[in-house]
């Protein structure tokens, strides 16, 4: 099920952001995954919001700033997916994709950091 990445960061937040709440929803009930998917459902949200108001910014400073959340929630996404418990190959092997893709995230608000701070 391998795809081409998207490189409109807005539409590709969104799918992060979909495909987070439909893992979620799949996920075994166990309080443990009950409070974590509440957890990463809102900070895989919260990095296209942020980054939609990026691209709002009054400023090059205001712009850094929510970029720096993008990065900083995409990185608290990652933490909350690992903690998650699969009892499945499927679902691990989901696991590890919207793993990576907070990973690719990370980096790549990163760079849009690195280069808007020099």
């Amino acid at each position: 099920m391998e795809k081409t990445k998207e490189y409109n960061l807005e539409k590709r937040t969104l799918q992060f952001t979909k495909q987070v709440i439909s893992f979620v929803n799949a996920l075994p009930r166990t309080q443990g995954n009950i409070e974590i998917g509440k957890q990463v459902i809102r900070s895989a949200g919260s990095i296209g919001a942020n980054y939609i108001e990026a691209n709002e910014a009054l400023g090059k400073k205001d712009f850094a700033m929510r970029i720096r959340i993008c990065r900083k929630e995409a990185k608290e996404s990652r933490y909350w997916l690992i903690l998650a418990e699969t009892r499945s190959e499927e679902k691990t092997k989901a696991l590890e994709s919207l793993i990576d893709e907070a990973d690719q995230l990370m980096k790549i608000f990163a760079t849009i950091l690195l280069k808007t701070t020099k």
